[in-house]
């Protein structure tokens, strides 16, 4: 088995061939130290030279040296495929890997699924000599809300509806609303597929009607893709429909919203403004805060995050449904009362 310290120069020359032109000028040995460096590996400009010297007698390379400085490239005419990746698009492909899955189809996965593996066996091999490698061990990202695991989704479900909508073609099925506790048989014709932090979702048409909604993909029991063609393809446009906050959930609805919010709430809510015309005015205690946004569950949930922090000032019906809200949850954690199964007790 090769060492780490072969295998890394092995990897440097193959990525050292895959950067030459296939024409003149070429490119100068300068150029490809910067962009060896860059990726990583810990090589000087004289070992570039010796690279490409001992390279050219192997493979059909040209040197342009009617003129300074230098160009290297491949000899014209000449056919050469080169198989594999570089180190970037090893460390591009481990990072992108786990957010691409729930995304693609299984046909599509399955042709990737080679290239995932060859970019995990690339870094493997290069970690020990080239810190670039072990780039994918130093970045990490995380949820900024309470660590809730992702619901399980049955492949086979998931398959059929990434089938129907890459086909273009109306799914039956059967979906549980968990809002309504209930178990429906529906015809959709599916439009997008969105991952929204921890959950997939169907975005579709339900027939008869043609408003749009998102189903969650783990509440599927079944899917099946039918031979109809989907309806409502030509109108819809997805990131329009994004960009109206749907996925927020709620009335899609601008509203002016106002609040006093602590001093510290206030240094948070700056460096993370709620909308471009935010604004934040100072009073004796705390401050006054100004936003146009979307009246969505979201927004409620945001707010009761807060506690006492942010006081909810307009418009009136907002804060008068916090402020039931609020007002519920006090109730049900004075001592002498618990919740169970929907009955209160009172505790003697």
């Amino acid at each position: 088995m090769p060492s780490a310290k072969t295998h890394n120069a092995l990897s440097r020359q193959w990525e050292l061939l895959q950067q030459l032109p296939k024409r003149p000028p070429g490119i100068t040995v300068t150029e490809l130290h910067t962009r060896l460096v860059a990726a990583g590996y810990a090589i000087s400009r004289r070992s570039v030279e010796r690279d490409l010297h001992d390279l050219s007698l192997v493979f059909p390379l040209q040197c342009n040296d009617a003129g300074t400085p230098f160009g290297w490239y491949w000899k014209p005419g000449v056919s050469v495929e080169l198989q594999g990746i570089t180190l970037t698009e090893a460390v591009s492909l481990v990072l992108v890997e786990d957010a691409v899955r729930p995304l693609l189809p299984g046909s599509m996965l399955s042709v990737l699924e080679p290239r995932f593996e060859h970019a995990r066996q690339k870094l493997r091999g290069l970690e020990e000599g080239n810190p670039a490698a072990r780039w994918p061990d130093k970045v990490a990202s995380v949820r900024p809300d309470f660590n809730l695991r992702a619901p399980e989704i049955q492949a086979e479900t998931l398959e059929a509806l990434q089938q129907a909508l890459i086909s273009e073609q109306q799914v039956h099925c059967q979906y549980y609303s968990a809002h309504s506790d209930k178990l429906s048989e529906l015809t959709l014709n599916p439009l997008a597929i969105v991952q929204r932090g921890l959950i997939t979702y169907l975005i579709a048409t339900a027939l008869p009607y043609t408003d749009v909604r998102q189903f969650a993909v783990h509440r599927f029991c079944t899917a099946t893709v039918l031979d109809s063609a989907c309806q409502g393809l030509g109108e819809f446009e997805l990131q329009a429909y994004l960009a109206t906050d749907a996925l927020q959930f709620g009335k899609p609805e601008k509203i002016r919203f106002k609040a006093w919010v602590s001093e510290y709430q206030a240094r948070l809510i700056r460096e993370t403004p709620l909308s471009t015309d935010m604004r934040l005015e100072p009073l004796e205690q705390g401050f006054q805060l100004q936003a146009t946004v979307t009246n969505s569950w979201q927004l409620h949930w945001w707010i009761l995050s807060l506690g006492d922090s942010l006081v909810v000032q307009e418009p009136p019906a907002l804060r008068q449904q916090v402020s039931d809200t609020l007002r519920r949850a006090a109730a049900a954690y004075e001592p002498d009362t618990c919740h169970c199964d929907q009955t209160t007790y009172l505790l003697k």
